[in-house]
């Protein structure tokens, strides 16, 4: 039909497939983490909170997931610009959603985006290296 748009998301299981590689990611490295998988509209598609992981981890988990697919860009790229000063100074604050920690990456399958997924628990540069070499080891980009 003319005026409608396809597009294209994450599939339960990749969600689901995305939280095991992170898991497994962060307890190769001693790591206790939340983790969030969000659909091409910054849905939640799955979630978990590993044992140990901080009650307040998974709240940020699902806003840094949200936050890439809403910006399509890692979460941790604004961390600077957000600063009192910085270019982008204040935005963050318009939608409580919004967390500008890095650890949260866009999901994107053939250019188009489809998803994003966000960790929280350890450092933010920690939680970011868990969801790069979770999404770089299904292929994802």
């Amino acid at each position: 039909m003319d005026g409608l748009i396809e597009r294209r998301t994450l599939s339960l299981d990749l969600a689901l497939a995305l939280l095991a590689a992170v898991r497994e990611e962060a307890s190769s490295r001693g790591l206790a983490l939340a983790i969030a998988v969000a659909d091409d509209g910054g849905n939640v598609v799955a979630s978990a909170r590993m044992d140990g992981a901080a009650l307040g981890a998974t709240p940020l988990a699902v806003g840094k997931a949200y936050t890439a697919v809403l910006w399509g860009a890692p979460t941790g790229a604004f961390m600077a610009s957000t600063q009192p000063g910085g270019d982008d100074w204040g935005w963050n604050a318009t939608d409580p959603r919004i967390v500008v920690y890095a650890g949260g990456v866009p999901l994107h399958a053939d250019g188009a985006l489809v998803g994003g997924v966000g960790a929280s628990g350890a450092t933010a540069a920690e939680d970011e290296a868990c969801v790069v070499a979770a999404v770089q080891s299904l292929g994802l980009a």
